[in-house]
């Protein structure tokens, strides 16, 4: 079993309760760990034969770009995105963080994370 980490996916989008949100949008980082037999993979040197990396990247900028009021709505999305299309995925761990939140306070983001395993 190995691990691919897609780290800090920098996305634009409009996600939030309140309308400036949804309105002016914000940035957002996106997190992504999955976990999937990767032997394969290393011996053949074959695309085909391990977790797109791209294929990834391509999930999260479609699913961001669809307004959601709560990033767990979000995240789950992009889990279910990745079970779908990706079939050697076994788990996977999605965090997506807004960064500059409007919640009146000095804080840099806030962080939604979901861990999912293929059932």
């Amino acid at each position: 079993m190995g691990t691919v980490l897609v780290e800090n996916i920098r996305v634009y989008a409009y996600h939030g309760c309140l309308p400036q949100e949804t309105q002016l949008g914000s940035d957002y980082l996106v997190n992504i760990a999955v976990k999937a037999d990767l032997s394969k993979a290393a011996s053949t040197d074959s695309l085909n034969d391990t977790v797109d990396y791209v294929h990834i990247n391509h999930i999260v900028k479609e699913e961001m770009a669809i307004p959601s009021k709560l990033l767990e709505h979000v995240v789950k999305r992009i889990n279910d995105r990745i079970f779908q299309e990706l079939p050697t995925v076994e788990s996977s761990k999605v965090a997506v963080s807004k960064v500059n939140p409007p919640i009146n306070g000095d804080v840099e983001k806030v962080t939604v994370i979901l861990k999912s395993k293929r059932s």
